[in-house]
């Protein structure tokens, strides 16, 4: 079959109502076709033909076109991204804020369906938050009325207002849930521009200021903390999820469980680490979750975080660190001391050496065999 004799079927709003896009290449046959099909039309703003949604006319586009062209629905219909979490969903959080009479709160449809599809916690509170900033700037408009301008308006009020790359392709990931999935409209907002990913190094400490940070720490659990985090290598979320069970003092092995991806991996654990461990645990007592609170709850993220930057603050430490900087500070370490970056790779639970390659470009053994030219 000739590769252009083939048709993309695309989600079109058109005077607010659904509609089946049809985008193809030039071609006599095919616009024979499409003219047969009943109500079809044309549209100059998304420069193709289209008929409205029904299940009658998506029959009759694969009945007209077999044999003739192949349709491309992988902007039509919905994957299945359902995740396999073992988190309870939460969003009682939601109802219990106080808000301003004139508040528009995400619509109750918008977070069953992010239960519905397993999303984590944290990626609701995210969505949640973008997608209530993007109603409340329409706060007068009809949300299912708005088009594809108006979400470029918004995102040019976003830049304008300095927010940051990342906080921009939230966004759009808040908004693309709303009309895709919720609405049932796969890629509707196909050509929205993304802002292009900034590929900034990331930052590393030295060994040194790693063993400050450590003794600049409050108490035990502050230190298994802070130590556990770079020494293992872990995100602050695999942290926090981490069990009892999960420290295998045998094996001198860490599991992390349901981590990025849903996957589970095996990482080191220190022998240092599990001695301060063993302290730890006399004193505090955890009953399930390794770090928990006053009333043996899950311990909070931003209580780690704030562990973090107050202990390298007492460090004398002049950038600011986050629990990030120590796993990054974990690979780079492990990269200049010789170990191979597939190894490197299964530690930190990256799906790809691609992204473990960073590395590289920090770490100092890189560039060891180098000599400066004004030392020559």
């Amino acid at each position: 079959m000739d590769l252009k004799q083939h048709i993309t079927l695309k989600h079109l709003l058109i005077d607010n109502k659904r509609c089946i896009g049809l985008k193809f290449y030039a071609n006599k046959a095919i616009q024979i076709i499409i003219n047969e099909l009943s109500g079809v039309q044309w549209s100059k703003e998304f420069t193709m033909h289209y008929v409205p949604n029904t299940k009658h006319n998506l029959n009759e586009i694969f009945r007209f076109f077999k044999g003739v062209a192949w349709i491309d629905t992988k902007y039509f219909f919905e994957k299945n991204r359902s995740k396999a979490l073992n988190e309870t969903f939460d969003a009682s959080w939601v109802y219990k804020r106080n808000r301003d009479a004139n508040y528009r709160f995400c619509p109750e449809n918008y977070l069953k369906k992010l239960e519905l599809k397993k999303y984590a916690n944290n990626t609701v509170k995210t969505y949640v938050s973008c997608f209530e900033n993007f109603i409340n700037y329409f706060d007068a408009s009809n949300i299912d009325n708005l088009n594809e301008n108006d979400i470029r308006n918004y995102l040019e009020y976003l830049v304008k207002m300095d927010r940051s790359d990342s906080y921009i392709n939230q966004s759009i990931n808040s908004i693309k849930f709303y009309y895709e999935t919720v609405l049932g409209m796969p890629n509707r907002f196909y050509s929205i521009e993304r802002p292009r990913k900034s590929k900034k190094l990331p930052v590393v400490l030295s060994k040194s200021n790693i063993h400050s940070i450590i003794d600049h720490t409050n108490n035990i659990k502050h230190k298994c903390i802070v130590s556990l985090l770079y020494s293992a290598g872990l995100r602050r979320s695999e942290l926090l999820n981490l069990k009892l069970t999960d420290i295998d003092s045998k094996r001198m092995l860490i599991r992390v469980r349901d981590a990025k991806g849903n996957k589970d991996r095996y990482t080191l654990l220190s022998q240092s680490v599990l001695k301060d461990l063993r302290i730890y645990y006399k004193q505090y007592k955890p009953k399930t979750f390794l770090f928990e609170g006053q009333f043996k709850e899950q311990y909070s993220a931003n209580s780690v975080g704030k562990i973090v930057s107050s202990a390298a603050i007492n460090a004398g430490i002049k950038v600011k660190v986050s629990a990030h900087i120590l796993r990054h500070s974990f690979a780079t370490h492990l990269l200049e001391s010789g170990v191979d970056i597939r190894h490197i790779q299964l530690l930190l639970g990256h799906n790809s050496t691609k992204t473990t390659e960073i590395y590289t470009h920090v770490a100092k053994s890189s560039f060891d065999f180098i000599k400066n030219p004004l030392d020559l």
